[in-house]
Order: C-alpha cells, then structure tokens, then sequence
C-alpha cells in the first residue's frame, strides 16, 4: 500500500506539463542581465507560433493546476516581472503583433513614486487593455530577510496602492528576485492570492502546488529548445529545509518516485553530482560551504527533470 501511494504521489512520467515564461526588460540594452532584445523577442514569438504552441491566458494554466487536470504539453505563458518602462516603449508592440496575452507583476513603489525607469500607473492601464495586471510586492525587498510582520505590512501596502489605482484586488503574486522559502509562502498565502510565482526552471502540472509555480527566466540570448525541455520532477525536500545556521551544508535528503534508481545532484559553484535512488530516498553526506548568499540545490535525472531547492543567506 505504501509503494502504491509513493508511486501515485511521485510519478513524473505521467503528468503534461505546460510552461510559464519571465521576462522583464525589452529592448534595453543598458541592462543586459535582465534584457531581451526585441530581434530576441520576435525569434521567441516565431518559435511558439512555428512549432505547434498554444500562448494561453496565465489564469488558464491556474485553472487546470486548482482543478487537477491535465495541462497540455504544448502550453505556455508569458509574464513579466517589474513594470519597466522599456516594456511599454517596446515590448508592448510586439505582443499586440502576435496577439500574445501576457500577465505583468507590478512593483508597486517604483511605479507609485514615479521611478523613471518604471511604467505610470496610466501605461499600466493601457496595457492592461491587452494582458491582465498583478502583484510583484511594494518595496520589491527580499522577503527571505524580512521578519513575517514586515513582510505583511509591505504585502498590504502593495494590495491597497495596487486596488486603489486598478480598481480591483490583485489574484496572484511573484516573490521580489524569485527568493522564498516556507514561511514566506505561508505568510502570504494569508493573503487570499489564487496562486503565487516563484522563478525556478521546471514546468507546470496537474500535480503542482499552487502556491509554488515554476516559471522559466527568458533573458539575453536563449536556446528555446533548451529552456522548453524543462520539466518538473515531483520530489519530497526532507533536507536542507533552509540555508544553515553555520554555512554548512551537511546532508542532502529527497524522495523520489522509487521506480528511479539514478539521478544528480546540483548544488550552486559545485556543480552536478551522480548519486544513487534507494528505493526511491536520496541521500548524500555533503558537508560543504555554500559559498553564495542565493544558493541552489536541484535533483534530476537528466539535468531537464527537475527539482529545486533555494537556501537563502
């Protein structure tokens, strides 16, 4: 009985799985790490448009995810994170051309207090003619390093400025530079959002949670083909739960589908790692220094089915 319920909750062979994109700056060459060309953008759209993809609405995504239905293969969605201006000075025309829907996370402060390099509240408005609007925090402040009381007074800033100006509540939320762990999750799931964001290469299934969905970041030049053979690999974390007190990383533990006897192991600037799956638990003695504040931990079997863990400093 007990295999029977490991084989049902981790069969990764089974689920279609759809992807969610990010982007966030357009056509902006000052800013390369965040940048994606508008001759990148069109080769994007080209690809999707050429090879048999459906660009659907995110909510539509969301809807197979609450209802635990399958979501097809050929799915994707677009969302972009900041509300950078270059996005309505340039991305925008390329959208409205393909007819591409896409969902835009606002960073409440930067467009309220008028940042220069941020859309007005009134470009957001426009836009929203075309895609549909949601919530990318007020201070855009790694919520990992704030206490559970400061991240609920930047969240409800957020949702009161967002509403006032848009008119209605905002339904789904994106973690500030993608950083999250447990408690954050649970803090703002208190907040009634339909679904909140991470930024994690892996895909979307009837099998996901709701409140951890992967999108795949498409920034500079990309190998699309690459980036579309992410999938999710359904894994339990048992260890690291979160970034350790002393640095250390000393013990590496996931569950996995027990059908699987191989797999790998990443761990930020040490690079993968083959371990052994005994009946279907990983464990590796790692005890090393993780040398970055942001560091990854990822399971796979093929370096594309994925999972993965972030231990924030």
């Amino acid at each position: 009985m007990k295999n029977l319920f490991l084989l049902l909750l981790f069969s990764i062979y089974l689920f279609a799985d759809a992807k969610i994109f990010v982007y966030h700056r357009f056509g902006d060459a000052r800013h390369e790490s965040t940048n994606t060309s508008i001759n990148e953008l069109r080769k994007n759209f080209e690809y999707f448009k050429n090879n048999g993809y459906k660009v659907v609405k995110l909510e539509e995504i969301f809807e197979k995810v609450k209802n635990k239905e399958e979501v097809p293969s050929n799915w994707v969605a677009f969302t972009i994170d900041d509300a950078y201006k270059s996005f309505y000075q340039n991305g925008l025309k390329v959208f409205k051309e393909y007819n591409y829907p896409f969902t835009l996370f606002v960073y409440v402060k930067a467009t309220n207090d008028k940042y220069g390099d941020f859309m007005s509240w009134d470009q957001i408005k426009e836009a929203s003619k075309y895609g549909s609007i949601e919530l990318h925090s007020y201070n855009h402040k790694s919520l990992v390093k704030l206490s559970d009381e400061e991240i609920i007074e930047d969240t409800k800033k957020a949702i009161d400025i967002f509403e006032k100006n848009m008119g209605y509540k905002a339904k789904y939320y994106t973690y500030p530079y993608g950083e999250y762990n447990e408690r954050t999750k649970e803090v703002l799931k208190t907040f009634g959002f339909e679904a909140i964001i991470n930024q994690n290469n892996g895909s979307v299934n009837q099998n996901s949670d709701i409140f951890d969905i992967n999108r795949v970041a498409l920034v500079g030049k990309v190998n699309l083909k690459e980036k579309l053979k992410y999938k999710t690999l359904e894994a339990n974390w048992i260890l690291p739960q979160e970034y350790p007190k002393d640095g250390i990383l000393k013990d590496i533990k996931v569950q996995i589908d027990p059908s699987i006897k191989n797999a790998k192991i990443f761990v930020s600037t040490y690079g993968w790692q083959d371990v052994k799956v005994n009946n279907g638990i990983i464990e590796l003695k790692f005890n090393k220094k993780l040398n970055l504040a942001r560091n990854r931990v990822a399971v796979s079997t093929d370096y594309y089915t994925i999972s993965n863990k972030l231990l924030i400093k």
